[in-house]
């Protein structure tokens, strides 16, 4: 052991010391082992930062993939325009519906419906859904052969193709 130190020591061990080091053995080197200890630190933590850079997420102009299904992407977009065109703005046409929302089936069809407002658990009067991996919307329901049925159809797909506006352009 004495050998091995004195290649790595400005001390070299004499003979007349025992084979093991002193308790103070440290402290007399002038901080080597403090020193070494810093320098791993260094490595490790230049170790790691390499690490972490090479994990760098793609370019901001490289779209970021979702998870979610076309048919979920296209049922959002309709459904966060219907309920704001028709709920939530009050409209007069859709006073006596409410919205239900089921975009989160685990069946892979997301929905959402138009029920009568005054019975919430009652049969759907207009059922707007995708299903699959498919961005088309399918809109059906007594409502669609009803006067409305032709607004509903042209608002289902104005939203469709991204236009989230209220009013139809004129």
């Amino acid at each position: 052991m004495a050998a091995m130190m004195a290649g790595r020591c400005s001390r070299v061990p004499s003979a007349s010391q025992p084979e093991s080091f002193p308790e103070n053995f440290l402290s007399k080197r002038g901080g080597g082992l403090t020193m070494r200890l810093t320098i791993v630190r260094l490595a490790l933590l230049a170790a790691a930062g390499l690490a972490l850079a090479s994990c760098q997420s793609t370019p901001k102009s490289a779209p970021v993939p979702s998870g979610k299904s076309a048919s979920l992407l296209a049922m959002e977009q309709v459904a966060i325009a219907a309920h704001k065109c028709w709920i939530a703005s009050k409209d007069p046409a859709f006073k006596s519906y409410q919205m239900a929302n089921e975009l989160n089936s685990f069946s892979g069809t997301p929905r959402f419906l138009l029920v009568p407002a005054k019975h919430y658990g009652g049969k759907p009067l207009l059922v707007v859904q995708a299903q699959g991996n498919s961005s088309r919307v399918d809109v059906f329901g007594p409502l669609m052969s009803d006067p409305l049925g032709a607004r509903i159809g042209s608002d289902i797909a104005r939203w469709q193709a991204g236009n989230p506006s209220c009013a139809a352009a004129a």
